[in-house]
């Protein structure tokens, strides 16, 4: 869109400019339209407005939400209410226009904070993806290390039970051998006994 300013006109009646001339090629030839400087009729007005309508329904601009093309043709049929109305008067044109510029830097500064707002919120994003990966991986590693130590555990629980049926046999080994060398001391005994009884007897 051209840059639209105003240049008021001198006590005689200087033409008062609102945008810059338009300038384009075709077929190989410079054309060159200058603002016209005559006064808007009630005509000309609605004319715009059916202009608007049709570029609008033309170019199949959106009627809600955000659409560029409906931004850029509300902003040209701006730019010529501000025309029409400046020639009649350039101060009330002066600042109309004052107010439209106004607008227009506010709104690309609430577009600048919406692409910033964006932007932080893709790199949070990308973050929070980074860190999902990488606590995922430690997941795996804790896993891994988990299963590693499960099996160690499985091991040594296995070595102690070997351990436990190994000492539970030997004890009842030696609780066997006791038990017999006990017998045996009974009989020997038993035998000393009846042989220290049968001397004595005899004696007498």
């Amino acid at each position: 869109m051209k840059q639209a300013y105003i240049r008021k006109g001198n006590a005689t009646g200087n033409v008062v400019l609102l945008q810059t001339k338009a300038q384009w090629m075709e077929d190989g030839n410079m054309w060159i339209q200058y603002i016209s400087t005559i006064p808007a009729t009630r005509t000309d007005v609605i004319n715009l407005q059916d202009q608007l309508d049709q570029k609008l329904q033309q170019r199949q601009a959106r009627m809600t939400g955000i659409c560029p093309v409906r931004r850029e043709l509300y902003g040209q049929c701006l730019d010529e209410l501000i025309r029409q109305i400046t020639i009649n008067c350039p101060e009330r044109g002066l600042l109309l226009l004052r107010i439209r510029n106004e607008l227009l830097m506010t709104l690309e500064t609430h577009e600048t904070l919406y692409e910033s707002s964006v932007a932080f919120g893709l790199r949070k994003a990308l973050q929070g993806d980074l860190e999902k990966i990488h606590l995922r991986n430690r997941i795996h590693v804790l896993e891994r290390e988990k299963s590693e130590l499960q099996n160690e555990l499985s091991k040594i629980e296995a070595k102690y039970e070997a351990a436990e049926k190994r000492a539970a046999e030997r004890k009842m080994l030696d609780d066997k051998r006791h038990s017999e060398e006990a017998l045996v001391f009974r009989k020997t005994n038993q035998q000393l006994k009846l042989q220290l009884e049968g001397i004595i007897t005899y004696r007498r």
